[in-house]
């Protein structure tokens, strides 16, 4: 697989078909995609009872203010936790823009997105000087060889180009459908059966 065929830094949209009830109307943001597989957050499912403030405190960082972040709308205590995906549900992810340096490795993505696991970026944001943008998540979603090229040939997922607009700026129960929008698919349309034209 080259660069061009990658799918890091698109969002795959779920069909309404999908088979996995845990990511039923998701939409993943690919952080990386290679011929040994796949990885990405889901983006639109912020879990139930945590919220930022609430993990934070549970890892002994303290939160500085009822905000943080350099950004116009930074992070605040009762910003959500998403779900990421099934896989190492108890691991958590930063998604944010690329505006900040760690010490830990960063995996960059776009221009936009890069991926950290590092709890000094954690640290950096409780004490407001953290990166514009953030998306924090427990798990992820993975794929082996090739398992994503064959969900999407079997019509499990749409692709769509990335943007910090739906990333970082569209409420939760939004993206999904403003993903479709964003590559003109009305999913009122979209049938509840994958199928092969």
């Amino acid at each position: 697989m080259t660069d061009a065929t990658s799918l890091s830094g698109t969002f795959l949209i779920a069909m309404p078909g999908m088979p996995d009830p845990r990511f039923s109307h998701s939409v993943v943001f690919l952080c990386a995609h290679s011929d040994e597989g796949a990885m990405g957050l889901i983006v639109n499912k912020p879990l139930p009872d945590l919220a930022f403030g609430a993990l934070l405190q549970s890892l002994d960082v303290p939160l500085h203010g009822a905000h943080s972040g350099l950004g116009d709308a930074p992070v605040q205590a009762d910003d959500p936790v998403f779900f990421g995906g099934p896989v190492e549900t108890s691991r958590g992810f930063v998604l944010h823009t690329p505006d900040v340096f760690v010490t830990d490795t960063i995996l960059s993505v776009t221009d936009f997105a890069a991926l950290s696991t590092s709890m000094d970026i954690l640290a950096q944001i409780a004490r407001g000087q953290g990166p514009a943008e953030v998306r924090l998540a427990l798990g992820y979603s993975g794929w082996g060889p090739g398992q994503l090229e064959d969900e999407l040939r079997a019509g499990g997922w749409l692709t769509c180009p990335a943007c910090p607009t739906l990333l970082y700026h569209t409420p939760p129960d939004r993206i999904w459908a403003a993903a479709l929008d964003r590559i003109g698919v009305d999913p009122r349309l979209l049938s509840s059966t994958p199928g092969r034209a």
